[in-house]
């Protein structure tokens, strides 16, 4: 276990590296553009950046433009803009989802929603929107514009297809798989074809990137799902927190296509009439059943799908970066 750890510790410091002097630029713009007159807004945004994360988006930004090869020792301003675009974006959506989940923890930390109340946590994220939009636009560059427009549309569709799935008798992978291609792949995909796009590479280049990005997101999601049930680790969430809030994920798809007891108590979970009791008898279904070893399996078959886009890359430093990148995503605890 101290060996794993220390290897993902290693593996993110690798990753920081190559884009450090641009995440330094990036924390400087962010930082400044988040300042407002407002007090009640000013509370939100200081508790939003006190626990910034590990700025997994930014960083695939940098190094999208970077494997084009037409970088300096900081990436252009424009880059710099569309990282903090995808970031913004980013974090509008997770204190938007808390609202809508009516959840009172993110990373670890209160929620938005939590520290004040759903009606300035709302006004928070629209700020935040319309940040990332002004972001956008000093991007210099309408392709960037029309593909933040692009993904904020997928984040709003795929969150209604999740919401629509509480009155519906089917349980269906595909369905899954649609929510979280739109709710969490396709901001990754548009971090990596921004980056990509804004560093003048070529149309191939571009797709690839496009492509990776959104297999990384895939990976990135369920790696984010198998969590769900890990007892192992704190990872800023209780194990079956996604039951409570109704959501069903991989894991308990597969062992409800295997189990009628099982089905059943997913039906009581989506339709929010389960018990504690029957959250807890589902997670031991899920470990007994064989759920996180599909799952597992299914991240697996999106990582090395991503993994072999890289040959793509002609910096093979930055390619090798891209995939320490994409080793992380799979292997990391929180």
């Amino acid at each position: 276990m101290i060996i794993s750890y220390l290897y993902k510790v290693e593996l993110l410091q690798e990753i920081r590296k190559t884009v450090e002097n641009d995440l330094v630029r990036f924390s400087e713009v962010y930082r400044a553009s988040l300042k407002s007159d407002n007090e009640l807004l000013n509370i939100a945004l200081e508790h939003l950046t006190s626990r910034s994360g590990k700025l997994m988006r930014p960083m695939l930004v940098f190094l999208a433009a970077r494997g084009a090869g037409n970088c300096g020792e900081v990436v252009e301003d424009q880059i710099i803009h569309a990282a903090i675009a995808m970031e913004l974006l980013h974090t509008a959506s997770l204190v938007h989802d808390d609202v809508v989940d009516e959840s009172d923890r993110r990373r670890g930390q209160k929620s938005v929603n939590s520290l004040l109340d759903n009606k300035a946590a709302v006004l928070v994220g629209d700020f935040l929107l319309s940040k990332a939009i002004e972001h956008a636009v000093a991007c210099e560059d309408m392709r960037v514009v029309q593909l933040i427009s692009s993904v904020g549309t997928m984040l709003a569709d795929g969150e209604l297809l999740q919401l629509s799935c509480v009155d519906s008798e089917q349980i269906e992978e595909s369905v899954y798989y649609d929510v979280i291609r739109k709710k969490t792949a396709s901001l990754f995909s548009v971090c990596a074809e921004a980056g990509a796009l804004l560093a003048f590479s070529n149309a191939g280049y571009i797709y690839t990137m496009k492509r990776f990005g959104m297999l990384l997101g895939m990976c990135f999601q369920l790696k984010d799902d198998i969590f769900d049930f890990d007892y192992k680790h704190d990872v800023g969430k209780p194990v079956g927190n996604d039951l409570k809030e109704g959501k069903l994920t991989l894991p308990v798809i597969f062992v409800a296509h295997k189990n009628q007891e099982a089905r059943e108590l997913a039906m009581k979970i989506r339709r929010f009439e389960a018990s504690a009791d029957d959250i807890s008898r589902l997670v031991e279904f899920v470990h007994q059943e064989g759920g996180l070893l599909y799952a597992k399996a299914a991240m697996t078959d999106f990582s090395q799908m991503a993994s072999g886009l890289l040959d793509d890359v002609e910096d093979k430093d930055i390619a090798k970066t891209m995939q320490y990148y994409l080793d992380f995503v799979a292997k990391r605890a929180t």
